[in-house]
């Protein structure tokens, strides 16, 4: 496990927005940020889920978070734009971008990869994921200690037979935080990186590996410290890194 302590106030009066923050590393992610000081905003496309994340960390007395419903798959260029507006008129910057939405999509040989599905994952794991790098980085860049972490995966790092879309997806991911990253160089305070969380007990390892007992797989909550350690103070000047949870 990345070994990393975080002070109790390591996000304190940050503003940090997580894709897919209504189950899984998202859901943990938030309520981890807003346990360290942060206000979070939980974005995602299911309000029930949102909704539940909430309402933890508001019994827990954190900061009061923020849902965003909104749909990653649907989303069109004027409702990123209107996200960011809202951003701003209300927060007058974002200190912090989590990437972690994403979809697995058929696992299958290539040959048998039907097209939609391979465009689909694409679309939802990159597309949507630049579209909302793209529109944040003004607010991003506004910050004195701004961080995007970007979600990657060990089939993002070397291919593996039948992860097809998702593993290009994750290439892509690599991709566009290496471009940012390095663009981002000597540029600011600004820093990309990407986190591998390896095998965690979510419900999208489940689909993934179905035979799997799940129980040996770590909770969500226990690969935290490398995505405390890369949204707070002490991961300054770190960028274009790629880093393992586990």
């Amino acid at each position: 496990m990345f070994d990393y302590t975080a002070p109790p106030a390591l996000l304190q009066g940050r503003v940090i927005l997580v894709t897919g923050a209504g189950r899984g590393i998202g859901a943990a992610a938030a309520v981890t940020y807003a346990a360290h000081g942060a206000t979070v905003l939980l974005l995602g496309k299911t309000e029930a889920n949102l909704s539940q994340v909430y309402d933890q960390i508001e019994a827990a007395g954190h900061p009061k978070p923020v849902i965003v419903p909104f749909n990653l798959e649907t989303a069109l260029p004027h409702q990123y734009d209107e996200l960011a507006v809202m951003i701003e008129n209300e927060f007058g910057r974002l200190d912090g971008l989590l990437h972690n939405a994403s979809i697995i999509g058929p696992r299958t040989p290539l040959d048998q990869l039907a097209g939609e599905h391979f465009m689909r994952v694409m679309h939802i794991n990159v597309n949507a994921m630049f579209m909302l790098t793209n529109t944040l980085l003004p607010l991003l860049k506004l910050s004195n200690d701004g961080s995007v972490v970007f979600t990657s995966s060990s089939v993002g790092r070397k291919g593996r037979a039948y992860w097809g879309a998702y593993g290009v997806s994750k290439f892509a991911t690599e991709g566009l935080m290496q471009t940012l990253a390095d663009e981002l160089d000597g540029m600011g305070t600004l820093r990309a990186n990407s986190v591998n969380p390896g095998a965690t007990r979510t419900s999208m390892r489940a689909q993934a590996y179905p035979a799997e007992a799940p129980e040996k797989n770590p909770l969500p909550e226990a690969i935290m410290p490398v995505y405390l350690y890369l949204m707070g103070a002490d991961s300054a000047g770190v960028n274009g890194q790629a880093f393992n949870a586990q």
